[in-house]
């Protein structure tokens, strides 16, 4: 028997860029601060929580849409246990870039950041509220889910605008480190390898990262290692073997770490993906 605080995820074959989840009773879901490779969209649709974004902190309440561009580090908790509800959307990121790209944002190809990481403008929170109840409706047509979807898109973007300029340019020592983590995420990599990629002493590392992307660079591992592990949980693949490919020491250390940041076991999210 399900209880109010497991989260329900969604996700359909014939629209793979798009996933959904939705929680009845966030009061007992905790959430470490992590980032995601998509872009991801959602509203409170009850109660109230604390909302961290890009190193700003806020109380958000239901009638808010909340908005996180791809690697923006944030979370998402309960106010003193209070019970809270919430709907989001995860959006790939090629996916937008097309849909950007088709509508000519600045001549742009790739995605281009919101600078805005929350609204309360009721146009865009009944909009994604209907969009939701679309995706997740089965008797709906796959056409009809993917048009409103770009349509919702489309009216994110004339609403909120896009920012090219939104972040200050890494220096790019920072970004080798980062790269090099990214790309060698499931293996087991030292602060001297991390170090000696970037030309950069620890403490001068470990400082400019944390600053840059509010997780040290062992917690931005793991969230790589996360990320990689729920791609390969979508695709189909055993638990066991996901811990394994993702880098972790056994299945238990994988369980508990997934947990930490997608606030879902592996079972659970699996669960929603045959």
């Amino acid at each position: 028997m399900s209880d109010a605080s497991d989260p329900i995820f969604w996700r359909d074959q014939a629209l793979p860029f798009i996933e959904a989840r939705s929680v009845r009773d966030g009061s007992k879901v905790c959430y470490a601060k992590h980032w995601h490779e998509t872009f991801s969209i959602g509203l409170i649709a009850q109660g109230r929580c604390n909302y961290i974004n890009r190193r700003k902190a806020k109380e958000v309440s239901v009638g808010t849409v909340v908005l996180m561009n791809p690697g923006d580090v944030h979370a998402c908790n309960p106010v003193h246990g209070e019970p809270w509800s919430y709907k989001m959307l995860y959006i790939d990121v090629p996916w937008l870039c097309e849909t950007q790209g088709a509508a000519s944002i600045k001549g742009a190809h790739c995605f281009a950041p919101f600078s805005t990481i929350a609204t309360t403008q009721r146009e865009l929170y009944d909009g994604l509220s209907r969009l939701f109840d679309i995706l997740t409706n089965p008797t709906i047509a796959h056409l009809e889910k993917q048009t409103a979807s770009v349509s919702f898109m489309g009216l994110v973007r004339r609403r909120l605008g896009t920012s090219r300029s939104m972040q200050p340019a890494r220096p790019p020592s920072l970004t080798r480190a980062t790269d090099f983590i990214r790309q060698n995420c499931t293996g087991s990599i030292s602060l001297n390898d991390i170090c000696e990629e970037a030309s950069l002493s620890a403490s001068h590392l470990i400082r400019a990262f944390k600053g840059a992307h509010g997780l040290t660079p062992h917690a931005y591992q793991l969230n790589c290692r996360v990320e990689f592990g729920r791609s390969l949980l979508r695709a189909g693949h055993s638990i066991a073997y996901v811990a394994g490919a993702a880098g972790f020491s056994d299945q238990a250390h994988f369980q508990r770490i997934f947990k930490r940041f997608v606030a879902a076991t592996p079972g659970q999210y699996r669960a929603y993906f045959p």
